[in-house]
Parts: structure tokens; sequence; C-alpha cells
């Protein structure tokens, strides 16, 4: 990238996180639930369409998952016509947006980075009571959105030049890349901000407009954000926020003849069903759609003998309890050479059984999974897996006094065969199953036997084991000796193989491309 283009750029530092060991750091942020809930709480926040704030047909609640009874504000079921008429705005927003200087982009996403700084507490504190994340998990998550906006603007201006060409004697060629129109960002309630930021940056830095469509569980957090991008200078018909029912806001929003890309991250039947349906062309419709999409995982650890067992095991509790492993990255098989397998289990069993359950406003170690629904389907797993295997932590649930919500205990399982739906299936939940293996090359066969290839974590001290782990483990996202989850913007291009979905790195250095089209311009000297 050329020194011009680059002018007044720092050297890019992934955002710290706040260190709530400090009392007067820990005082803040409990002062930032204070405030959220004076400001937001009982509010019902409206739609964003053509640049206007609109009611729709009716309202729903978003409720508390860490206490069910406690509605904390609500939002607006969007209309039939009001999903034509977003439409409509986007596209006639985008034949401004899409001939905007590039640097004019990336100074408004450098500006929300700041303004983003300077309320972080506040979004964090906004995304607990929405999805049940404690202190440390929103606050990483509110920090890789400052860097997305940081990256977004950097790789806004790369891509910008274009692309050399091998040159003609009598034709001046040239290769640039050109927005594509309207991009349907839908994204899940486990990541409210970073994830549908990430689309949306990815959208607006090529030049398209976007369709803004969060998980109904987690609206508040991109709402802020919307309005935050708004605030830094975003021309406000660059995005349409809807929120709604899926008869208005799913099939339709995918079929829509309007919709030139969707950006999608959820689950893999919901992917796949996206994926069929946008491949049909709609009736006025001038182009095939396209689509990228993250749709989870079931994420190995693979422990060699030789392998540093406490590091494994850390890293192990940190990337299957995190956020009650309600994670597309979370860890969710540990394979292990059998050598070593009854020491590495005893490690994680005892380092898990010193979690805490409770409330994630109060930082607890593990909140409750999004909805009571997802706390039985999860617990419908491990009942029904005890005859098969060997139940060794949690199984029941945990007791969180008078609250009401989805809450499950760290469980643990052992001696988990390949073709068990434990061992097969995303159960995203707290649940974590132990396999052995005979050694470190059937571990990494058992890796590999999923229809997932999300993320997988590998620990050995041999460099052979480790060239063989990084050419074989068939995962976008291999982490060797470390932890399979904790993907930062910028360094961790973060998007998977297989069922995981279409590989778009996003964070990475070949994002925009998704978002663009190609064109090569040869004048005749």
């Amino acid at each position: 990238m050329s020194s011009t283009l680059m002018e007044g750029f720092l050297p890019f530092e992934h955002e710290p996180y706040f260190n709530f060991q400090d009392e007067q750091v820990a005082a803040r942020q409990r002062a930032a639930f204070t405030q959220v809930r004076e400001k937001y709480l009982g509010r019902t926040f409206p739609l964003i369409v053509n640049g206007q704030e609109v009611q729709g047909e009716g309202t729903f609640d978003v409720r508390n998952p860490a206490d069910t009874r406690e509605v904390v504000w609500s939002f607006q079921q969007a209309t039939p016509a009001q999903l034509n008429e977003a439409v409509k705005s986007a596209q006639a927003a985008f034949e401004e947006w899409r001939f905007t200087e590039p640097f004019q982009r990336a100074t408004i996403f450098k500006r929300a980075a700041e303004l983003l700084r300077a309320r972080r507490m506040e979004f964090n504190a906004v995304m607990t009571l929405e999805n049940g994340k404690n202190w440390f998990e929103a606050d990483g998550e509110v920090a890789e959105s400052v860097d997305h906006f940081e990256v977004f603007a950097r790789e806004t201006m790369r891509w910008a030049t274009g692309k050399p060409v091998y040159p003609m004697p009598d034709e001046h060629v040239t290769t640039v890349y050109e927005p594509l129109g309207v991009v349907a960002c839908i994204s899940p309630w486990n990541f409210p901000s970073a994830i549908p930021l990430g689309m949306a940056l990815g959208a607006l830095a090529a030049g398209n407009t976007v369709l803004w469509k969060p998980a109904s569980e987690t609206p508040l957090s991109s709402y802020l954000m919307i309005e935050l991008l708004f605030e830094a200078g975003l021309p406000r018909g660059t995005v349409q926020f809807l929120t709604g029912t899926d008869d208005v806001l799913g099939d339709p929003l995918v079929d829509h003849p309007g919709v030139r890309m969707i950006a999608f991250t959820g689950s893999k039947e919901i992917g796949c069903r996206i994926y069929e349906r946008a491949a049909r062309v709609q009736p006025g419709q001038k182009w095939l759609k396209r689509v990228i999409a993250e749709m989870g995982g079931k994420d190995p650890t693979v422990v060699c003998a030789d392998g540093d067992l406490e590091a494994a095991a850390t890293g192990i509790v940190q990337a299957a309890f995190g956020y009650s492993g309600q994670k597309c990255s979370a860890c969710s098989r540990v394979i292990v050479e059998e050598s070593v397998y009854d020491d590495l289990l005893a490690r994680v069993v005892e380092k898990a059984r010193g979690l805490k359950v409770g409330l994630p406003e109060e930082n607890a170690d593990l909140g409750p999974v999004i909805t009571q629904g997802s706390a039985e389907r999860i617990t419908k797993y491990v009942q029904e897996g005890q005859g098969r295997v060997r139940l060794l932590l949690g199984g029941d649930t945990p007791d969180v006094g008078e609250r009401v919500g989805g809450y499950v205990a760290p469980t643990i399982l052992a001696d988990v065969p390949a073709d068990d739906v434990l061992f097969q299936e995303e159960i995203f939940g707290p649940v974590l199953a132990f396999t052995k293996a005979r050694d470190w090359q059937h571990a990494i066969e058992l890796a590999n036997d999923s229809e997932y290839g999300l993320t997988a974590a590998f620990y050995s001290r041999d460099p052979r084991k480790i060239d063989e782990a990084r050419k074989k483990i068939h995962v976008g996202n291999l982490y060797v000796n470390r932890k399979c989850t904790g993907a930062l913007s910028g360094t961790h291009a973060f998007g998977g193989y297989g069922m995981s979905g279409t590989n778009a790195k996003v964070g990475g250095p070949d994002y925009l491309f998704w978002f663009l089209q190609t064109k090569t311009i040869a004048q005749r000297y």
C-alpha cells in the first residue's frame, strides 16, 4: 500500500482489553450497567428505513436471558411493505455511496472507532443484558468491534488501488474493483456486535449499501452500532435497519430481487436454506446472487503425548466453557493420545469444577444459555448420552436462586466414540466430549472426522507433528499450542471449511473481495 494512501494511519494495534481485576475499572463497569438500565430499560426502538426512524406493525420484547422475567427493551415488527421500501432506499443510496472516495469511507470508520472506544463499557453492559455474556466476553467482543473499524479503514484504502496487470505495448490496461449493490447482513445473537459489524463493514468499505437484520434476541447491540456509525458521518441511507419475524425478514428478504448479496452467520440449517434459495433467479432479478455464510463448527482440540498438558487443560476449559460454549469456534471435542488421556482428563475436570455459574451481570464464569429452549435441547443431548459414555462433571441444572433462565452446568463426557452424536453434532452449549486416540496420527484422523471445519487446536512440542497438523487438519483456523477461540480481527482471518461455511475470512486480507466485482479496462493508445 502506498505511503500516500496510508498518510495519517498509524500502525495497527489491537484494542487492549479492560482489566476488571482493577477495582476502579470494575466499578466503572458496574456503573455502566446502572446507566444502561436508566437510559434504555423499557424503551421501544424503531426501524430505520430511508434514513428515518419508523414504526412497524406491532412490537416484540427482548428479555434478559439471565432472568427471563425481565423485559429489557422492545423492537418493531417490520412489514412486507417496509422491506420493499428498505430495499428501494438502499438501491437509491447505492448510486451515491458507490462513488464516494475510499478515504471518506475510511475516515468514517476511524471516527467510529474513536466513538466506540469512549462507550465500550456501555456497549458491554447492553450486550450482557441481551445475550448473557459476562464482562470479559462482552468486552472482548466490543474490543474486536473497535479493531474491525480500524482494520476495515485500512482495507478500504488497500483495495482502492486495484491490481497491476502484465503490460501491452499499445494499450493501457487496468484491473479495478467495483461494488455489487445492496447487501443483506443477517446476523446471530451470540456475537451481536462484532459479527454484524464485520459483515456490514465489508459491504460498506467496498461501496455497497446494507440491509442490517439482527437476531431478535439481541437487536439493541446492532441498533446502537448503526447509530454510532451515523454519528461518525455515515450517510443514513446507506444502512437500513430491520427487525421482525421470519415470515417477513426470512425467505422474503433472501428472495428479494433487489438484494444483490447475502452475508449470513448462523446455523447450518438456515445457512443451507439461504444458499439454496439465493441460487434461484427471481423475476426481475438481473444477477446471480452472491452468498457468504458462516455456519458453525464441531471444533476439536488434539493433544499429543508430548504436549504441555497443563497449558492444554487451561486452553480447553477456556475454549469449551467461555460464554457457556455458545461460540461457533468453541472447543466441543477433545481428542487425546491414550497414554496421557487420563492425566489430561483429570486436569480439565478439576479446572472446570472450579467455574462459577451465575449472573453474567455480576461477571460469573458462566451465565445462562440464550433461552430455556436451548437449555432443554442441550440437556437432552447429555441425558440421552449417559447410557453410552461416562459423565464426569455436570449434567444437571445449577442453583442460581430464584432467577429464571436457561442455566446449564459445565458438562464433561468421557470415552465418546467417534460415531456418537456427541462427537459429531454441534450442541452449542457447555458440553465437552473426550475421545481417546491410539496415537497422534489417529488423533488427526479423528479431528477431521466431521462435516464441519471451522477451528481446531493442536498441542505438541514436536516440530514434525506440528508440521503434519498444519498440513492435514482440515479447518479454516488452526491454532497450535493455544486455545481454538479468540480470533483477532486483522490477524486471525476467520472462516471455515466444509459445512462451516464458504470460508469468507472476516478480518482478513481477502475479505473485501467477496463484496466486489472485477472490471478490466483496456484503452488503446
